[in-house]
């Protein structure tokens, strides 16, 4: 396997972990990773990234999905940089944010209103404080094993987390109709929301897309009890469709948070709802001094226009479904067993027999060395940057990858 020195990025880890506890902190720790990882980058291009020792990497985790149409997008750093000289944070909003929240609302099927707030934790959360000021009750639904954010109401963590931060939530299972039913009697009268994710995208396991069903069930529950339904699209929104992850389902929720992609890089996130919850929307208390930051919101109203206009969503399935099959045939060829699960804008590839990770380990720690930047556990994402030279590039990596495998 080709040896990549990392002596800068072995300096800046010695240099972080003097005055950063542990060198680095949450999701973006490369401790987490293989060891052949490197922690800092230095800079973004299209479907591109280079470490601080000058490495280049097909990216395929896109800044873990806030990349969606390229690093450095050239039309929507050029709008950010037009409201950049005027001002990003004011006294209040600029005029963009009024086109911004037009634009939204007009692309998302179920919106009648929006919000913006900073990342996707705010979003999520701020879905479920305008949940419960609506209907005056405490009881949040959420699945087993689901990522909603890094805060103590619904982190991953239990450190600094207390019972009563989490007294109210209630659980069920994924795509279980019957474990949902039975959480919503469970929460009886004081049920404010149902928050599902646009599909199972827990670490570590295969990724699954909502069946028609259990959305219906939701949503009917939800009707029923007076409740809001609430869909988590910080992950996968916009990559799926830009109208909404679950419109292809015909099930519409009333509350949706979005993060990640809708800025292409920028720190943006945004509260979709329905008119119902318009009252509660405007007067509950969620705020922050960065919420109103025009340079972001100049980069989503750049980002959205050219999902809309490019189609994006289509065009990253078409690249997605080429590397899945092309994944598929080549482990075949080594004998090797893999799963590969969830929407192909937003691929997953576990191997089997495989509860360690040591496998997918070794296979993306290969691919790594060959230029090519996957996840062993986490799903990746594409970005409209990505080409067919992209993909056949990560198709070569992983030959080297699975034969790696084989050879364990």
């Amino acid at each position: 396997m080709p040896e990549m020195i990392r002596t800068r990025d072995a300096a800046l880890r010695a240099r972080a972990e003097k005055v950063v506890p542990g060198g680095m902190w949450g999701h973006l720790h490369a401790a987490k990773l293989p060891e052949t990882y490197p922690q800092f980058f230095s800079r973004g291009e299209g479907g591109v990234l280079w470490d601080v020792d000058g490495h280049r990497y097909v990216d395929f985790m896109c800044s873990w999905g806030p990349n969606l149409l390229g690093h450095h997008h050239p039309e929507v750093e050029e709008a950010a940089e037009r409201q950049r000289r005027d001002g990003d944070c004011l006294n209040g909003p600029a005029e963009v944010m009024v086109e911004l929240a037009e634009l939204v609302v007009d692309m998302v099927g179920h919106a009648d209103w929006t919000q913006f707030q900073k990342n996707g934790t705010d979003a999520t959360t701020t879905c479920v404080t305008i949940a419960r000021a609506a209907t005056g009750r405490r009881k949040i639904l959420v699945a087993k094993g689901a990522y909603h954010g890094a805060v103590p109401w619904c982190s991953p963590s239990l450190l600094g987390v207390t019972a009563e931060d989490r007294a109210h939530l209630g659980y069920f299972t994924f795509n279980d109709v019957e474990s949902l039913e039975a959480a919503a009697r469970a929460a009886g009268d004081d049920l404010a929301g149902i928050l599902i994710s646009a599909f199972r995208h827990d670490l570590g396991c295969d990724q699954e897309l909502p069946t028609a069903e259990f959305a219906r069930a939701a949503r009917r529950i939800c009707d029923s009890k007076g409740a809001a339904l609430l869909i988590d699209e910080v992950r996968a929104g916009f990559r799926l469709n830009a109208a909404g992850s679950w419109e292809g389902l015909g099930v519409r929720p009333d509350l949706s948070a979005w993060s990640k992609a809708i800025a292409n890089g920028h720190a943006l996130a945004a509260v979709t709802g329905a008119d119902w919850l318009r009252r509660a929307a405007s007067q509950v208390f969620v705020t922050g001094s960065f919420w109103a930051g025009a340079v972001a919101m100049a980069a989503a109203v750049a980002t959205l226009k050219i999902v809309r206009r490019d189609d994006v969503p289509t065009r990253l399935a078409q690249l997605g479904q080429a590397l899945r099959d092309g994944l598929e045939t080549r482990s075949r060829q080594f004998g090797l067993s893999i799963r590969q699960s969830g929407p192909v804008q937003m691929p997953t590839l576990l191997f089997e027999a495989d509860p360690d990770y040591r496998k997918g380990s070794a296979f993306c720690s290969a691919m790594l060395a060959r230029g090519v930047y996957f996840h062993p556990k986490h799903n990746m994402f594409l970005c409209a940057a990505h080409t067919e030279a992209d993909i056949a590039a990560a198709l070569e990596a992983a030959e080297h990858g699975f034969a790696t495998v084989a050879a364990l």
